[in-house]
């Protein structure tokens, strides 16, 4: 197979699978390393592809953020069944920190749905204070910022003042995309800073993310697995993802 004929197959495979790596893709084709990591460099300078550790994404994929409506959409069951195991962790009178994310807001939803709920909350997300705020239990703070109109999340200098000065039990944090090489990306740098702080703000850290977001990057990062003390996620993660992030010392809970 001549060069632009591997390099048209591999951009194909990237848009189908949303990502390529080089050493699935030598072996695929029978070629070495570095051969591959020339055609994704050719691809990457030609604005086909992107490269990231260890391969390529398409073109655009680093910024691309999905609108409210997407992202409820996506993987309903799974991320049902995951907000059912993070309910499962939820501190007795205790308090929490729900970040901004689809799988958070189900988590809430099922808190609303509590009636003996005694929890102090505080969340950067106004969906989720929204389902919160009539919850006679629920001592909720919002936290307020520049409100993102994509996300419906507060951002800036004020978010991030609030979350210095607080101290919770448990957070429940939400991703675009996770590795074990890379860490946890999203793609606002605002909203990461929030994430990391809201990260900072916690003595125990739950991240909540379906397996569709293994092997994604997009643009900002915000953390490592190192700050992750447990990752809930559905069944259909590939344990060459699972692997590597139990070794970094994160509790891989698979539902």
């Amino acid at each position: 197979m001549y060069a632009p004929e591997r390099q048209q197959e591999i951009l194909r495979l990237a848009r189908e699978a949303g990502r390529v790596d080089v050493l699935s893709l030598a072996e695929r084709f029978q070629v070495t390393s570095e051969t591959v990591r020339r055609d994704l460099t050719a691809l990457d300078r030609a604005g086909l592809l992107r490269r990231v550790h260890g391969g390529a994404i398409p073109a655009g994929r680093l910024a691309f953020e999905p609108d409210l409506t997407s992202r409820e959409t996506a993987a309903p069951d799974e991320k049902d069944r995951i907000a059912a195991a993070a309910l499962a962790r939820l501190p007795v009178g205790g308090s929490v920190i729900l970040d901004a994310g689809s799988t958070v807001a189900r988590v809430a939803a099922g808190m609303a749905r509590m009636e003996t709920l005694t929890l102090t909350v505080v969340t950067h997300a106004l969906p989720v204070a929204a389902g919160l705020a009539g919850h006679a239990g629920v001592d909720l703070h919002l936290v307020g910022g520049r409100v993102r109109h994509r996300t419906l999340a507060a951002v800036d200098a004020w978010a991030l003042r609030a979350y210095s000065e607080i101290r919770a039990d448990v957070l429940f944090l939400a991703t675009n995309g996770f590795t074990a090489e890379v860490g946890l990306t999203t793609p606002d740098p605002a909203e990461a800073a929030v994430k990391r702080a809201a990260i900072a703000a916690a003595r125990r850290v739950v991240l909540l993310a379906d397996s569709a977001k293994a092997g994604q990057e997009r643009f900002s990062r915000f953390g490592s697995f190192a700050d992750v003390d447990v990752l809930i996620t559905d069944t259909g993660l590939d344990p060459a993802h699972q692997a590597p992030i139990e070794a970094a010392g994160t509790e891989v809970v698979l539902v």
